[in-house]
């Protein structure tokens, strides 16, 4: 659709709550947003009086089609589009990465029930308890459940049966009184199951009830004159303590309660997560999240706390944060407290974000001084007098002489500049001439550079010999940029560096991280021909085998590779999931042709 399409559509949207998801040409989905009414928060972004910034500008640059679901409320809107960016993670919504599965801890569901550690979250397993922020604090937990009470941790299937039948021995556990020998009948199950209640309760956090288990029956055994099993849960009780004086934190009548806080700062936030039990912190998590729309600082919050809840299955009712949850569900109540331990909570919490802030900042400043220090490695390698901030590189790909093609990267500081890489059609040559291609994409880079008044590079390099090097000088010296940028060509097989009119190689140490920047500079452009030539390629056979088929045009193709990204992949796709993309006339003539 055109951008006056797209926003006649936008007004034919209803004046309800829901999602919206914004396509691009290939038809992939590149942003989820939710609305209070989706007739005019859609509008917003086609109204030219709107202010949009920079980045949301890009956005709407590339939206092709809109689509949109209808929800009750705007908080049930809210969690579908969390399920969409889960599912799909377009490219311009924030993402809340982890690199792993958080662990937990399970009650299994069987006779003489073991606790594990796990990180697969299946409920028909059993009862599952966390998640933990770390192994280290799941064990420790672990660790006091298995101090305190005698449950087993073999995995023999105690059935009524196999004890009868005395089809085990006891084994180490037992003689070391860590287990009381179910497995030969030496304990009966309900004892067994009084033992794995009071667990529970530890696993839960509620320590309070635990600990009046503890001294109730201490008293009960001291006044029966049993001192010796009353020291016994004396002895459980100061065990309790000791763990439970580590993790508190505040005061105990705080318990239930979800903090969240955001420490923001330029392109990113900083987002730390805590749930609180009996004035004890039993999980926190910090995490990084990088702006993409330049969201504001509460709307990422409420994303991060349906997320986080999500992910670590809180039910808690009150959630203390340091800025207003924009949208939360009618049954949890926001707090932002002012004093008392509530407050001590949030700026605990807040330490943490901006604790995160601090160390990320002085990485990415490491990260940049290591790539200012390989730039000046690179230039003093390469004998060159000025800094090589901006190097752009070019490659040429053909297969047996079909579809040439080239591409052009650009590196800025040393890292990677994807937005201003560049594909390039081989219009001028037929059939496969590296030299004269090479020649003509430089051309065409740098004349469209000096008619837009763009910046040039610091340094062209050219992937291959002498050869592609003369050439790209000769399309330099068409447009009197010979002598005034440097070039050299990087040769694949013994890494040469070439320069104009120098018959000599220059051979950089292999070890010298200005050698591996050009190697990663030259094999980036080298993958992103590849990848550009295997497309086309893909693009020209389905063409091929699709030509005498009526109804199959650009539009259609176009549709079909952007979906299943291959010829070999629609072959193979279902006439249902053609259908989908293509409707079913045509899907039922692609089946037909292959």
């Amino acid at each position: 659709m055109s951008f006056d399409e797209l926003k006649d559509y936008a007004l034919l949207l209803p004046d309800t709550p829901g999602v919206y998801r914004f396509y691009n040409a290939q038809h992939e989905l590149i942003y989820v947003g939710k609305a209070k009414s989706l007739k005019k928060r859609v509008g917003s972004y086609f109204s030219k009086s709107s202010g949009l910034n920079r980045k949301t500008l890009k956005l709407v640059s590339e939206i092709n089609a809109i689509e949109y679901t209808v929800a009750n409320s705007e908080f049930d809107a809210l969690l579908l589009e969390n399920n969409f960016i889960k599912q799909n993670q377009p490219k311009y919504n924030i993402l809340l990465k982890d690199d792993k599965t958080f662990p937990y801890l399970c009650i299994l569901n069987e006779r003489f029930p073991r606790i594990i550690s796990t990180r697969k979250y299946l409920p028909q397993q059993g009862e599952y308890f966390g998640p933990y922020a770390s192994v280290t604090a799941m064990k420790s937990v672990l660790e006091l459940v298995r101090k305190l009470y005698t449950i087993r941790t073999c995995t023999l299937p105690l059935t009524p049966t196999n004890i009868e039948q005395k089809k085990f021995k006891v084994c180490l556990e037992f003689h070391i009184g860590n287990c009381k020998g179910p497995c030969e009948g030496l304990q009966n199950e309900n004892d067994y199951l009084q033992d794995i209640d009071q667990a529970r309760h530890i696993l839960k956090g509620n320590l309070s009830k635990v600990e009046q288990y503890f001294q109730h029956h201490m008293q009960v055994a001291a006044e029966s004159l049993s001192f010796e099993q009353a020291q016994k849960f004396k002895d459980k009780l100061n065990l309790l303590n000791r763990f439970q004086s580590k993790s508190l934190v505040v005061n105990r009548n705080l318990t239930d309660i979800d903090v969240i806080s955001i420490a923001s700062k330029n392109d990113y936030a900083y987002i730390n997560y805590m749930q609180v039990k009996e004035g004890a912190i039993v999980f926190s998590k910090t995490l990084e999240v990088k702006k993409k729309l330049d969201e504001p600082d509460e709307e990422l919050l409420t994303y991060a706390l349906v997320s986080l809840r999500e992910q670590t299955n809180s039910s808690h009712r009150e959630v203390i944060s340091n800025l207003p949850i924009t949208l939360i569900s009618t049954d949890i109540a926001n707090t932002i407290p002012k004093i008392g331990d509530k407050k001590k909570l949030l700026s605990l919490s807040l330490k943490n974000a901006w604790e995160m802030q601090h160390e990320r900042e002085l990485v990415r400043g490491e990260k940049r001084s290591r790539q200012a220090e390989v730039i000046q490695i690179l230039q003093k390698d390469l004998h060159l007098p000025h800094p090589l901030l901006i190097i752009e590189c070019f490659d040429n790909s053909n297969f047996q002489g079909s579809s040439p093609v080239a591409s052009m990267v650009r590196f800025v500081n040393g890292k990677a500049d994807k937005k201003n890489y560049r594909h390039y059609n081989i219009k001028t040559v037929t059939g496969s001439n590296d030299f004269e291609s090479m020649k003509e994409i430089v051309g065409r880079r740098y004349r469209r550079i000096l008619e837009e008044e763009g910046e040039l590079p610091n340094l062209i390099l050219v992937d291959g010999g002498k050869g592609q090097l003369s050439s790209a000088c000769e399309a330099l010296k068409e447009l009197d940029l010979y002598g005034k940028i440097p070039i050299a060509g990087i040769a694949k097989r013994l890494e040469e560096i070439y320069y104009p009119e120098d018959p000599v190689p220059l051979h950089i140490n292999k070890k010298s991280p200005g050698l591996l920047l050009l190697q990663q500079i030259r094999d980036e452009a080298h993958r992103f021909a590849i990848t550009f030539h295997r497309k086309k390629r893909d693009k020209s056979t389905l063409k091929t085998e699709l030509d005498d088929l009526q109804g199959i045009g650009e539009k259609t193709i176009t549709k079909l590779l952007g979906q299943f990204k291959s010829v070999k992949k629609i072959k193979e796709a279902s006439l249902e999931e053609l259908e989908e993309i293509v409707g079913k006339a045509k899907a039922q003539l692609i089946k037909n042709k292959s």
